[in-house]
Order: structure tokens, then sequence, then C-alpha cells
């Protein structure tokens, strides 16, 4: 499916949100969904207990390599972030946000996920990418439409009131402004209901974890350009006078700030 720009970007500016549906094939969706399992059980492995607070969240996806490195190379997933913010615009998170069977998860609160409001500028934005249909049986979010400019937390009697459930198939991707107010549902089903989110900042932010650093020692000469950039890998604050002064396509620093 290909996003009319025109329409994306006003619907992101008067709601806060775009549902694109049908942007990932079954193909990637059923490896995803595998590869997103075995990082899971790595988490739990990290932790040492399946109990833990984050259960069914892999904090870094991209630390797994293959499908989590590989959406960043997708133009129908990273193009509508260089439309609000820019071509230099890099990854600040990229979770996992799976729910269990007969839970909830982390995201179950009403919530948003920034903290600030700069009016008229993003700092962040955000996509939820499905790789399973979101139903109200297995935990859809609600979320609050055209709320990402309150401060204010809204009351739970309106929230749930007014809010919509994003009820959506798998390889749909749900582009959001991060001040939209928003809860996960429960999953009241017998399976998992797996999904990632990849939140994109400016490239003079600081990432969630500094992503080039957590990656040492992963086998990174097959990675495109863009996902290098992405990566933010042409966003890192140089050491010293010698990376400060290389030529511009060996510094660290190379960002278009827009």
């Amino acid at each position: 499916m290909e996003i009319n720009k025109i329409k994306f970007i006003e619907a992101i500016n008067t709601d806060g949100f775009y549902l694109a549906k049908n942007i990932l094939d079954e193909k990637y969706i059923l490896k995803a969904r595998k590869e997103l399992t075995e990082a899971i059980a790595k988490e739990d492995e990290y932790h040492k207990r399946e109990d833990h607070i984050d259960h069914g969240m892999v904090l870094l996806c991209c630390k797994y390599g293959g499908v989590f490195i590989e959406i960043l190379d997708n133009m129908n997933v990273i193009e509508p972030f260089h439309w609000l913010m820019g071509e230099g615009c890099i990854l600040y998170s990229q979770t996992s946000t799976s729910m269990p069977p007969y839970s909830g998860n982390y995201s179950s609160r009403i919530h948003v996920d920034s903290p600030r409001i700069i009016p008229g500028y993003l700092s962040t934005f955000m996509a939820l990418i499905l790789l399973d249909d979101f139903t109200q049986e297995n935990g859809a979010t609600w979320f609050l439409p055209n709320s990402h400019n309150s401060y204010e937390q809204p009351s739970s009697d309106f929230f749930y009131t007014n809010a919509k459930r994003l009820v959506a198939p798998a390889g749909s991707v749900f582009f959001w402004n991060p001040r939209i107010w928003h809860s996960g549902g429960r999953n009241e089903t017998a399976l998992w209901r797996h999904a990632m989110t990849i939140v994109m900042c400016r490239p003079y932010m600081k990432q969630r974890l500094d992503i080039p650093r957590a990656l040492e020692g992963m086998d990174l000469s097959n990675l495109s350009d863009l996902a290098k950039q992405k990566l933010g890998f042409y966003a890192q604050v140089p050491a010293n006078y010698d990376e400060y002064y290389q030529p511009i396509e060996k510094r660290k620093f190379r960002q278009k700030i827009e």
C-alpha cells in the first residue's frame, strides 16, 4: 500500500495518528514473529526469570539483527518519518510490545510516550508495527484521537468512553504522535500477540541506548547506508580532535539538521 503524503501529514497534524494497512507482506511477518519469539526468550535469559516486569518486551530489537534491521530499509515504513522529521532522523528506540496470553503488559495503563510538547515541532515520532492481527480479544491498543496537544492526563472514565481501539490486521503500521494518550488492552486469548515499535528522534538528540555502542561485535558489513544512518552511526559525538577533523565522509557526525 502506498501512503498518500498529503493525507498522512494532515491526519498526523489533526488527529495525531495514521493507520496504514498492508505495509508488510506475509513472508516478513512470519519471519518477524519467529525472530521476535527467539529474542523474547533471550531477554528472559538475561533477566534469569520469565516473571520480570518487562516480560515480552525486547528492549533493543536491532541488537538481534535480522528482520529488526531489515525493517529500517523498508521505505514504506521509513519515508513517513522523513516527511515529518527530515531524512536526518535516527532511531531513538526499537522495542517489542508483545502481549502474553491471558495478560496485559507494561503498556496497560493510560499514558503518553513522550514527556514534552513543543508546539509545531516533533522531537520524536513513532510507528507501531503489527505482527499479529490486533483484536479486542487479544488486547488491541486504546488511543484517544486528537489528544496529542493535551498536557493533562484524561480521567479513566473520559478516556475509555472516548478512546478508539486499534483493531487492524497483521502487516499494518500505526503511525502516531508519542503525545497521544493511549493504553494497551488485555490479551484474553491463549496466544501471544506480537508487535514492534520504532521511535525516531532528531539526530542531535540522545538515543534511549547508545545503539552504535550496543551493536559492537556484530557483523555490520552488509548494512545499507540508510540502515547505518538510522541506527545512529552517523550521529555520534566525536571523542577527540582526530575524529572531529576527519573528512566529512568519515566523520561520526554527518547528519542534516532539519
